[in-house]
């Protein structure tokens, strides 16, 4: 049995009014609400540049940005993380004041970079964790900047000359690798016809420091130069070709020609040679001096001499009498 209800025609007006009433204030609470959560700024991840994402050893970075410039004076940190590691400050700098800033640090290694805001108690070198934004003291708040990847080449360290071997006897090819970690494999390549070919190999020392040996089979000259693959800490490099010339010894004296030559002609630096043709050069080491002369003449005709230098080829060696040298043929 349902029981109804009446009120009396001016109590019924005064609850429909103070129900009009509610109904427009609650409408008003969530629509304030909801503009509220509109004007509130989302957060965003610090927006930066770099100068450079492929660098070589040691070179330095740059990275540039703009903050609020509410937040003028605040220090910023450069933070660098290798592969698989943890983060740590390579540079500090300061937004200036109309917001931008500028940091700058060498890298050695692959690996990411970012930049932070600085607690205020932070030290310059101290070390950081800090994964979210700081809050400084006053003005915007400064998020860490989205980590972005940089990748570092390896710097091969060695000698630029020419190298000299004698064919058949190992040769040692001495370097450093930078960065300085064990383990890490240098390969020695030789130029051919077809490109290059790799003939040794070695490991680096704690020191990066590492030594190759080459045998080489036949007198000549070759290119050679040194690779580096590339591991987790650096990129692929090579080092700039060299020229290798292998000798073999042989015996020598020398001679003054005035007058006419077999070949028809006076080289500058003249060698005379039984049966090298005409105008073959050849490579003479002495004395740790190298001279390239030129065939010329034809003799010596002595038992047990290969060669006759003539007297410009001998003074440029420091030769005198009869000895043995080093020569390329």
């Amino acid at each position: 049995m349902r029981t109804m209800i009446s009120l009396p025609a001016g109590k019924a007006s005064l609850a429909a009014g103070a129900l009009a009433l509610a109904i427009p204030a609650t409408a008003a609470a969530l629509t304030a609400g909801a503009a509220d959560a509109l004007s509130t700024p989302t957060q965003t991840a610090l927006q930066v540049s770099l100068d450079r994402q492929w660098m070589t050893y040691g070179q330095t970075l740059a990275v540039t940005g703009n903050a609020s410039a509410s937040n003028a004076g605040h220090r910023l940190l450069l933070e660098y993380a290798p592969r698989r590691g943890s983060w740590s400050v390579v540079g500090t700098g300061r937004v200036r004041s109309d917001g931008r800033f500028r940091l700058v640090a060498p890298l050695r290694q692959s690996g990411s970079v970012r930049v932070i805001a600085a607690p205020t108690s932070a030290a310059p070198n101290t070390r950081s964790a800090v994964s979210a934004e700081v809050v400084p003291a006053a003005g915007t708040p400064i998020p860490a900047s989205t980590p972005r990847n940089v990748v570092v080449t390896a710097k091969l360290v060695s000698g630029t000359g020419p190298l000299d071997a004698l064919a058949g006897q190992s040769t040692a090819v001495i370097g450093t690798l930078l960065p300085r970690h064990a383990g890490r494999v240098v390969t020695l390549e030789l130029g051919t016809g077809h490109g290059w070919r790799p003939v040794a190999r070695a490991r680096t020392h704690a020191n990066g420091h590492f030594v190759l040996r080459y045998t080489p089979s036949s007198t000549g000259q070759a290119r050679v130069r040194l690779l580096f693959r590339g591991d987790a800490f650096n990129v692929k490099t090579w080092g700039r070709g060299r020229r290798l010339t292998a000798y073999r010894p042989s015996v020598a004296s020398w001679y003054g020609d005035g007058a006419a030559t077999a070949c028809g002609f006076h080289a500058t630096m003249g060698v005379a040679n039984t049966s090298l043709p005409c105008g073959t050069k050849v490579t003479f080491r002495y004395g740790g001096h190298t001279v390239v002369a030129t065939v010329d003449d034809r003799g010596p005709y002595v038992g047990g001499r290969e060669w006759d230098l003539n007297q410009n080829t001998a003074g440029a060696l420091g030769f005198n009498g009869v000895d043995t040298v080093w020569s390329s043929r």
